[in-house]
C-alpha cells in the first residue's frame, strides 16, 4: 500500500478576490463586517519593521476599515482628514506577532476535577490567557487543543470585536490513536476530557477529521501513535476539505508524518537526519516550542510518566535540533505551547523563546520574521496577516524600542491593533465604552406578542 502525500487542496483558487469569506483558511463565503462608523487611523512616524525582509525605514502607516490602506514614507501626510492620529516618533510599527501553538482552556493545578472541567470555567481561563497574549503583542494565536465548541464560540467574539484579544485559529479536538499521546489514562474524570479525540483505524481517523471541521475547525492536530494507513486517511480527508495538519510526533512518527502529507511538526522531539532531510524537501514546517520543556526540566526536572515521551530530553538536545531543522532550510515559527498555570510567565516567556531561535543562529531579524510572516505562513494565513503591506489586515504592533536590534524591546509594548480595531493602548488592553441604544419610541400599532 503507497503512503504518497495528497496534495492540500487550496479554497483560495475557487474563489474570486472580490468575494468576502471568514478570515481564516476556512474560506467560507460571509458578508463583510460593517465598518461603515469607523475612522481611519494614522501610526505616525514611526520605524517600520514591515517583515518582508526590506530594511526598517522611517514612515507611517494609514489603516482603514480594518485594513492597511498605505504604508507611507516619511514626511507623506495622505490621509483623511477625520482620521486618529498616533504620534509614534521613535517607537516602533511592525507585524503582530503569531504564537503557533498555544492552549486555550487547560487546566491548572489546584482546581477541583469539576471545576477543571467546568466549561464555564473553561471559557474564563480562556479569555484571561489570551489576554496575556495580546498585552505580550501577539495578535493572532493557534489554538492546538481545547474543549468542545470554546475555542470556536471565542473567535466569533473575537472576529465581532465583542472581546478585545488576538485573532484566534483552532483545531478543536487533538486527534491521537487510542490510548496515544494526551490520552494516556483518559477517562471520563479526566481534565482533558473534551479536548481529546481517540481514533482507531483508518475510517475512524478520517471521519475525526471530519467531527473538527463540522465543529468548525481552521487545521487538523494529531499525535503520534498512529499507523502508516491512520496517517494516510486523516492527511487525505483534511487535505480534500480545505485544512491543513499539524502533527505531534516523536522518533519514527516524525518520518511517517513528513513522508505522509502533514503540514507541520510541532515540538523538539527527536527525529533522525533523515526525517529533517525529508521535512525541507517536502515543506513541512516545523513549530518547535522549546519553551515549555525548558519550563518543564527547570521545574519537574524531566517529562515523566508519558508513553509518548519514551526518550532522553534535555535542554541542549532541542536547541541542537533546531539548529539542524535552521541549517537544512526547514521553515520555523513561534509557538510557545505554555499550559497549567505557565501563561503567566508570558511576555518572558514569549521572548525566551525568541532568544532560543537567535541561540540557534538566527539574526535578529529572522527571529522577528519567525513571529510574524513565516508564522502566518505555517498557518496558511500570508495572504492577510503577517506584514505590513497594502490591503492586507491590519494586525498591528508598536512597540517602544528597537526590537530588530534588541529583542528585549518586544516587552515594551504600547500599542496593538488587530482587524484595525485597538486592543491594546498604553499596554492595557483597550475596551471602547459602549453605546447604548435609544428607548423605543411609544407605538399604538399592535405587534403582537413580545416574545
Amino acid at each position: 500500500m503507497g503512503y504518497e502525500a495528497v496534495p492540500y487542496q487550496e479554497r483560495l483558487n475557487w474563489l474570486d478576490p472580490r468575494t468576502s469569506v471568514t478570515d481564516d483558511p476556512r474560506r467560507v463565503p460571509m458578508p463583510p463586517r460593517d465598518r461603515a462608523g469607523d475612522r481611519p487611523i494614522v501610526l505616525k512616524g514611526g520605524r517600520i519593521f514591515t517583515g518582508t525582509g526590506a530594511p526598517v525605514f522611517t514612515g507611517t502607516v494609514v489603516v482603514d476599515k480594518g485594513r492597511i490602506a498605505h504604508v507611507l514614507p516619511d514626511g507623506m501626510t495622505d490621509w483623511p482628514s477625520d482620521a486618529i492620529v498616533y504620534d509614534l516618533a521613535g517607537q516602533t510599527i511592525m507585524p503582530g506577532l503569531i504564537d503557533c501553538h498555544i492552549h486555550m482552556c487547560y487546566t491548572e493545578p489546584g482546581l477541583s476535577m469539576a471545576i477543571a472541567q467546568s466549561r464555564a470555567d473553561a471559557t474564563l481561563r480562556s479569555i484571561e490567557r489570551l489576554r496575556y497574549y495580546v498585552e505580550s503583542g501577539v495578535t493572532c494565536v493557534r489554538d492546538a487543543g481545547s474543549a468542545d465548541d470554546i475555542p470556536f464560540r471565542i473567535k466569533a467574539w473575537v472576529r465581532d470585536n465583542r472581546l478585545p484579544l488576538p485573532r484566534i485559529l483552532a483545531c478543536g479536538c487533538l486527534i491521537t490513536g487510542t490510548g496515544g499521546h494526551g490520552a494516556e489514562g483518559l477517562s471520563s474524570v479526566s481534565a482533558g476530557v473534551g479536548s481529546i479525540r481517540e481514533a482507531s483505524g483508518p475510517d475512524d481517523w478520517r471521519n475525526a477529521a471530519r467531527e473538527q471541521f463540522k465543529k468548525g475547525a481552521d487545521v487538523i492536530k494529531i499525535a503520534s501513535h498512529y499507523s502508516r494507513e491512520e496517517l494516510a486517511a486523516i492527511v487525505d480527508e483534511a487535505h480534500t476539505l480545505g485544512l491543513k495538519v499539524m502533527c505531534d510526533a516523536e522518533a519514527f512518527y516524525v518520518q511517517w508524518a513528513a513522508e505522509g502529507g502533514v503540514d507541520s511538526i510541532e515540538h523538539p522531539l527527536p527525529r533522525t537526519d533523515e526525517a529533517i532531510r525529508i521535512m525541507a524537501e517536502r515543506g513541512v514546517a516545523a513549530v518547535p516550542t522549546l519553551v515549555p520543556y525548558t519550563l518543564i526540566i527547570d521545574v519537574f526536572g524531566g517529562y515523566f510518566g508519558s508513553t509518548s515521551r519514551r526518550f532522553t530530553f534535555t535542554k541542549e538536545s532541542n536547541l541542537a535540533l533546531l539548529r539542524k531543522m535552521r541549517e537544512a532550510g526547514v521553515k520555523c515559527g513561534i509557538g510557545t505551547d505554555i499550559v497549567m498555570e505557565n501563561f503567566r510567565y508570558l511576555p518572558a516567556a514569549l521572548l525566551r523563546e525568541l532568544k532560543l531561535f537567535a541561540e540557534a543562529g538566527y539574526s535578529t531579524t529572522e527571529v522577528l520574521e519567525a513571529a510574524t510572516r513565516v508564522g502566518a505562513e505555517i498557518l496558511d494565513m500570508a495572504h492577510l496577516i503577517g506584514t505590513l503591506e497594502e490591503g492586507k489586515l491590519a494586525d498591528i504592533l508598536v512597540v517602544n524600542g528597537r526590537p530588530d536590534e534588541n529583542l528585549d524591546d518586544l516587552v515594551n509594548v504600547n500599542l496593538v491593533l488587530r482587524d484595525g480595531d485597538v486592543i491594546v493602548e498604553d499596554g492595557r488592553v483597550y475596551i471602547e465604552r459602549h453605546k447604548g441604544w435609544d428607548l423605543p419610541e411609544p407605538s399604538d400599532k399592535p405587534k403582537g406578542p413580545w416574545f
